[in-house]
């Protein structure tokens, strides 16, 4: 079972970017990883996934355009560029993950992913 450690939240003026980072306990070449936000008192969100080569990507609408996801197999990481931060980001923002022979394309519902981190604060003020 695999495990994941979220890093790289904070607290970020509203224009401004950060880089999330996720590192797997195993080989991130096996699954297919997501990120989600969770902001207060709001369902848990998709923002992004990759595919386990990272010959694919898809995003979520709110982030379309802001953010980029990547993954780089060697480090066992996965990354998620983000850009023109507004104050709706802010929330508890997971990596996830699911083992990539489940899915041929990137799942989005929270419920298709086996793995998940403990999540970083991103707070992002006006």
């Amino acid at each position: 079972q695999v495990q994941l450690v979220e890093s790289g939240g904070g607290l970020v003026q509203a224009g401004g970017s950060l880089r999330l980072s996720c590192t797997a306990s195993s080989l991130t070449f096996t699954y297919d990883m997501g990120w989600f936000r969770q902001a207060p008192g709001k369902e848990r969100e998709f923002l992004a996934g990759i595919r386990w080569n990272g010959d694919s990507t898809v995003y979520g609408d709110s982030v379309k355009g802001r953010c980029t996801i990547s993954k780089d197999n060697a480090k066992n990481t996965v990354y998620l560029q983000m850009n023109s931060l507004e104050p709706e980001d802010t929330g508890v923002y997971s990596c996830a993950g699911y083992n990539r022979f489940r899915s041929t394309y990137v799942r989005r519902n929270p419920v298709d992913f086996q793995y998940w981190g403990q999540g970083t604060q991103v707070t992002v003020s006006s």
